[in-house]
């Protein structure tokens, strides 16, 4: 492996983020949830973005750059054009050794032992009662040697959940994620930008896989994945050369419609892109099944943390299921707003905006099974009023091959 080794114990004194900061809540960024007792955390960008006037907020322990130019104008030019994110925040988790596979295949919803060398799937870190822990993209290098990207806000805890079940397997739980940088871009113009940095053939370089190589003379893993609904790559470098790898490709590409963006845009970019955030769509209350991911689970292989209740649900079926909607009614519908009926709350919205790209108010929410059928419409509260909402086909926002 390309970096040193770290210490396959997290430190007990940080309390895990447990709330996810609603970017989208009429943009006054006040809903935080309880933030770590630990001092701001910085990536290895943080004067970059200053000197970019980037808008900075404090996320899940982080500083971190909310928007440059502006949501809009960044969401628009990366689903047209492309843009450069940090997202160094983000943790990382290496499990090597003879029992690796074995172990994964105990705490993820999916199969780990179904990839091939150099692919990527995405899973859900699973409790016994077969809800999220988390959800992560697992990569594997060869039969005993993976790599886990996880969410900033989870990293230590997912550290902690998976080193304690490795009691008896025989295999090291490492968290890199101090070590590592990661440098996102995204949009249809990545490829092209992308290209003279690195000497991996990016054109060989399919959907949810990676390979290892060389970006700007620094060993680097590059997975052609995001969390946009794009084409486009994310880069991880060793902790210090992060600012000269953003810096670099930005300044060259700058004329090109290569645009540094936020953490704004790129929660509107997902969601339009229906792609689940944790701490709105899924966390330890919910099921693959009724967050409508049941694609991540993976029935016919070995037992897995929580498959007996997922498999009971499955037999009774789900009382409750995450669709998406439209408005109808004026008015935009925010995380945690209630699904009504009668004037009875019978749902909630996980996440709504304004789509940049599609110019109408969207959502997710999570309502009664007899409620989810595409067209049903359904009343969600905003602002002590009742507004007419439309299910519909997701996702919302699907990219031209």
């Amino acid at each position: 492996m390309y970096v040193s080794i770290a210490a396959t114990r997290a430190t007990k004194h940080m309390r895990p983020y447990r709330g996810m900061w609603d970017l989208t809540h009429s943009f006054a960024y006040s809903n935080f949830g309880a933030l770590m007792d630990a001092p701001l955390r910085r990536t290895a960008l943080n004067s970059i973005h200053k000197n970019l006037k980037a808008k900075m907020v404090e996320f899940g322990g982080w500083e971190m750059p909310v928007e440059f130019s502006g949501l809009i104008d960044e969401h628009l030019n990366v689903r047209t054009r492309a843009g450069i994110f940090d997202v160094s925040h983000m943790g990382e988790i290496f499990i090597n050794g003879p029992d690796a596979t074995r172990l994964l295949q105990k705490v993820l919803s999916n199969n780990p032992g179904k990839l091939k060398h150099g692919q990527i799937q995405y899973s859900g870190l699973m409790t016994d009662q077969a809800t999220f822990v988390d959800d992560l993209l697992c990569h594997r290098f060869s039969d005993d040697s993976y790599f886990l990207c996880v969410n900033a806000s989870n990293a230590e805890k997912d550290f902690d959940w998976i080193h304690e079940r490795a009691s008896g397997f025989n295999c090291a739980v490492e968290n890199r994620s101090p070590e590592l940088s990661q440098v996102a871009l995204q949009g249809p113009f990545s490829e092209a930008i992308f290209r003279p940095y690195t000497n991996i053939d990016l054109s060989k370089l399919r959907y949810y896989w990676f390979a290892e190589g060389d970006v700007m003379g620094e060993k680097a893993i590059v997975s052609r994945t995001g969390y946009t609904g794009e084409d486009g790559f994310e880069i991880y470098v060793r902790w210090d050369a992060g600012p000269a790898v953003f810096e670099r490709i930005l300044e060259d590409n700058a004329g090109c419609g290569l645009k540094p963006t936020g953490l704004g845009a790129r929660d509107t970019l997902r969601l339009e892109a229906k792609m689940c955030l944790y701490g709105h769509e899924i966390d330890e209350t919910t099921t693959p099944l009724e967050a409508d991911l049941e694609w991540t689970v993976s029935w016919d292989k070995p037992a897995f943390d929580g498959r007996d209740v997922l498999r009971k649900q499955k037999e009774l079926g789900i009382d409750r299921k995450l669709v998406g909607f439209e408005m109808v009614d004026r008015g935009i519908a925010r995380h945690g707003y209630a699904v009504v009926q009668n004037g009875q709350q019978i749902g909630r919205v996980t996440s709504g905006t304004h789509s940049p790209y599609l110019k109408k108010a969207i959502g997710l929410a999570y309502v009664p099974v007899g409620l989810s059928a595409l067209g049903t419409e359904i009343d969600i509260l905003i602002r002590e009023k009742s507004c007419r909402a439309r299910v519909i086909e997701t996702p919302f926002y699907k990219r031209k091959k």
